[in-house]
């Protein structure tokens, strides 16, 4: 399990700090710009203007029309979400990354789940999403993985990713077997400098 600092937890979902093994002691650039000070009201505008559409094979496509765009969040996980976020990245360590867990319980063995994990990176938000609004079922052993890796998914990711402005993307390099498998933009990279007003700088002294 990787090892994490709660930031906030009630029964159903959580906000994390968790270490990340990207960041390499030894080499300095790869650190991330952590401690941030965000605004709450700032995350709650970028998290809001995140938004998924399911994966379609050309059949679907043909049959259904294209799929919808949907907000990443509705609007009480946008308000937990938003605040938690901030503490946590005001708290994080340049070697942290922060995870996120939401939860609707169906069942008592049930539950539909979202969940990722964000850094910042020089003036840079890196956000990922694990899991969209995903039906999990406990397995009959126990073992519950959902809540112990929010960053990995637990079945193949058929999700797209979109911001608005698109502007603010910052576009990155996939590989062909990342696009056939739909997992190309299962990452954001947000310019925050065209997202948030005024000067982007970590806090000090931490």
């Amino acid at each position: 399990m990787v090892p994490y600092r709660a930031i906030y937890e009630d029964p159903v979902n959580y906000v994390r700090l968790e270490k990340d093994d990207a960041v390499l002691p030894e080499w300095p650039p790869s650190a991330h710009a952590h401690p941030k000070a965000m605004l709450a009201e700032d995350l709650s505008r970028i998290l809001g203007s995140i938004s998924v559409k399911e994966h379609q094979i050309w059949l679907q496509k043909k049959l259904q029309g294209e799929a919808p765009l949907v907000p990443a969040f509705r609007p009480e996980e946008l308000t937990l979400l938003s605040q938690q976020i901030a503490a946590a990245l005001a708290a994080a360590r340049p070697d942290e990354r922060v995870t996120f867990y939401l939860s609707q319980p169906q069942t008592s063995v049930k539950r539909i789940i979202t969940t990722g994990g964000l850094y910042v990176h020089g003036t840079e938000l890196h956000f990922i999403l694990g899991n969209w609004q995903v039906l999990y079922g406990i397995p009959t052993y126990g073992m519950i993985y959902d809540r112990r890796y929010p960053m990995r998914p637990t079945t193949a990711k058929g999700f797209y990713l979109y911001f608005y402005p698109a502007e603010a993307i910052v576009i990155q390099q996939h590989s062909l077997w990342d696009t056939l498998l739909a997992n190309a933009t299962d990452e954001l990279v947000i310019d925050l400098t065209k997202t948030v007003p005024g000067p982007l700088v970590p806090l000090a002294g931490r």
